[in-house]
């Protein structure tokens, strides 16, 4: 495979489609992005390849502050463990999430045969063990759920959360129904300073824009899929959080992963600024 120089921005034939690709990079600037890239594989060397079925962008965390997540539902359990073993024998860590029941006893069965898997959040997520991709600063998010229902969804995120090295507390069971729990949680919440609430809720969905009433700290919604009868499975929450008179923002139903992922770009540490860290640490014996 050829290697090619990639043009600068606002150079090269549009029609190649070399601009749209280098704009996508802007976010995490021009001059960091094109540096790393100026002379890389058409296809993308740093693309992990199992098979001719999945490309794993193992360069995202460092790209973007979060790594890929690896979805089980919709694949094969021959797929997933294709893929499983293309990230063990690269050395690369990763996330898999909502495996499904045979593909968790396919994982179980390759972390007793020495795969180096750790199961999280119940076996709702699994853990590659190897680095995510980038590093994060100190610091906490709080996760509330307005019923014990909400649980094994706010676990997920937890799970995600205390995977990249983030700190989490919590508080559960303490929705509007019996508003004297929340207000008893939240001072306890509030003496670890977390930057972002996870607040997840289903039937009526009243918890984030009760909670972003009582906290600085930006409230993400995630309606669960707790509820039944007309406006059941998570609709009723998830249009209740849309129209909050409170400002928060909202994930999809049962969008566990998402709401953490988005909390934990607030704690990612720039590629930038680790180098520059680097590169101003005295070298070993000096003063």
């Amino acid at each position: 495979m050829a290697w090619v120089a990639v043009p600068p921005i606002g150079v090269g034939d549009p029609g190649t489609g070399r601009e749209g690709w280098a704009r996508g990079y802007l976010k995490e600037g021009v001059a960091g992005a094109m540096a790393r890239t100026r002379r890389r594989r058409v296809a993308g060397p740093r693309d992990l390849v199992a098979g001719d079925f999945a490309r794993i962008d193992r360069e995202r965390g460092a790209r973007v502050g979060v790594p890929e997540i690896i979805l089980g539902e919709g694949k094969s359990v021959a797929h997933l463990l294709s893929i499983v073993e293309a990230c063990v024998a690269a050395g690369h860590g990763a996330l898999i999430s909502r495996p499904t029941a045979a593909q968790v006893r396919a994982l179980t069965r390759a972390q007793r045969n020495g795969v180096p898997l750790e199961p999280l959040a119940g076996g709702r997520l699994f853990r590659i063990r190897g680095p995510l991709g980038t590093r994060y600063r100190d610091g906490a998010v709080a996760i509330v759920t307005a019923g014990t229902s909400d649980v094994p969804l706010a676990e997920e995120a937890k799970g995600v959360l205390v995977a990249l090295g983030i700190r989490v507390v919590f508080a559960h069971d303490v929705g509007v129904a019996g508003l004297h729990r929340l207000l008893r949680a939240v001072p306890r919440l509030e003496r670890a300073h977390p930057e972002v609430y996870l607040a997840f809720a289903g039937r009526e969905g009243a918890l984030p824009t009760v909670l972003a009433g009582l906290v600085r700290a930006p409230v993400v919604g995630v309606p669960t899929s707790v509820g039944y009868g007309r406006g059941g499975r998570g609709e009723a929450a998830l249009n209740a959080m849309l129209q909050s008179c409170a400002p928060i923002a909202v994930v999809n139903i049962d969008g566990a992963i998402p709401a953490a992922l988005f909390a934990a770009q607030r704690f990612a540490l720039p590629v930038r600024a680790r180098r520059r860290r680097r590169s101003t640490r005295s070298p070993r014996g000096s003063p």
